[in-house]
C-alpha cells in the first residue's frame, strides 16, 4: 500500500475506534510498523517551512495507538519460562541482525519494532528505544538511557548513561523530543515535553528541561521562554548545565530561595569538540 493510502487508511481505523474492522487494523499496522523500521515514515520530519523546522505526521501516532488498541497480550520468552514477558502482540521486539551494522551488546537492551535505529549505532546496556523513534548512524544510546515513543535522534548523537528522551503519542499533535545531529546529552538528563536540540548543542549531566522552565542565556543575555503552540528550543552548539535563579518575590526572596533553570553558560568551541568528541576506537 502506498504511504499516502496508508495514511488515509489510519485516519479511516483511528475515527471508527472500536467499531473498526480488527483484522484491518492489524494488518495497516503491521505495515506502518514494517515503514518505520526502515525509516520510510517517521513520526516527525524535518520541515524548513515550520517555525521549528520540524512537521509532525499525527497520522503515524494515531496508527500506534490503532496498533495497541487491537493487540492482545500474549507471552513472550524471558530467561525464566515461569516468568514470561507480557505485552502485545502488536508490538513485537524488532528483528536485526548482523547485516544492519547496529551493535547491541549483551545485557538486557530491549528495542520495538516500528522504530528505526540506523546503521553504525550503538546500543549499551540496558537501554530502551520504543515504537515510533528514530535514532539516526552512528549515535550511541547509552547505559540505562531511554528514547521514548516517536522521540526523534539524529546522527552521532551520544545519549549517556541514565538519559530520559522523553516519548510522546497523546496530544496526537503534540511534537515529541528532538534532538539534532552532533548533539550531545549528558547523564542523567531528561528531555520532555517536545523540546527541540539543534544540531551539535550540549546538554550538561543532570539536566532537566520541559517547556514549562525558562532558560537563561548568558552569553546572549536573554530568556529562552516557550510560546503557545511552540515547544522549549535549545539553540545550535549550545552547552546548557543545570542552574538556580533566585525567586524575586516574598516570602521566597526574604528566605534566599532559589528555583531550578538550565543556563547556556557558552557556545560550543574547539575544547567543547575535543571534549565530546564520540571515540572513533569504539567504533
Amino acid at each position: 500500500m502506498p504511504i499516502p493510502q496508508l495514511a488515509t487508511r489510519i485516519e479511516q481505523l483511528y475515527d471508527l475506534g472500536t467499531d473498526a474492522d480488527v483484522q484491518q487494523a492489524r494488518d495497516t499496522f503491521a505495515q506502518l510498523r514494517h515503514e518505520l523500521s526502515q525509516g520510510k515514515v517517521r513520526a516527525a520530519e524535518p520541515d524548513p517551512s515550520t517555525p521549528t523546522g520540524w512537521k509532525v505526521n499525527s497520522w503515524v501516532k494515531k496508527g500506534i495507538l490503532v496498533g495497541f488498541q487491537v493487540g492482545s497480550v500474549v507471552s513472550y520468552p524471558s530467561p525464566s519460562s515461569a516468568s514470561p514477558y507480557l505485552d502485545k502482540d502488536t508490538l513485537p521486539l524488532k528483528s536485526l541482525d548482523h547485516t544492519s551494522g547496529v551493535r547491541i551488546v549483551p545485557g538486557g537492551s530491549s528495542i520495538r519494532d516500528g522504530s528505526y535505529v540506523g546503521p553504525r549505532v550503538i546500543c549499551m546496556p540496558p537501554m530502551y528505544i520504543n515504537i515510533g523513534a528514530y535514532v539516526g548512524e552512528a549515535s550511541l544510546i547509552d547505559s540505562h538511557a531511554l528514547v521514548g515513543s516517536c522521540a526523534q535522534i539524529g546522527a552521532r548523537v551520544h545519549i549517556s548513561a541514565g538519559a530520559q528522551i522523553g516519548g510522546v503519542l497523546e496530544p496526537i499533535g503534540a511534537l515529541p523530543v528532538i534532538v539534532e545531529d552532533d548533539a550531545l546529552v549528558g547523564g542523567n538528563t531528561g528531555l520532555y515535553e517536545g523540546t527541540i536540540v539543534r544540531r551539535r548543542a550540549v546538554i550538561g549531566a543532570g539536566t532537566v528541561i520541559t517547556n514549562s522552565t525558562p532558560i537563561v542565556d548568558l552569553p546572549k543575555g536573554k530568556l529562552i521562554k516557550s510560546a503557545p503552540g511552540m515547544p522549549t528550543i535549545i539553540p545550535e552548539g549550545a552547552v546548557v548545565v543545570p542552574g538556580a535563579r533566585a525567586v524575586t518575590t516574598s516570602p521566597g526572596k526574604d528566605w534566599g530561595v532559589s528555583l531550578y533553570t538550565p543556563v547556556i553558560v557558552k557556545y560550543r568551541d574547539d575544547r567543547t569538540d575535543t571534549r565530546t568528541e564520540l571515540e572513533a576506537w569504539i567504533r
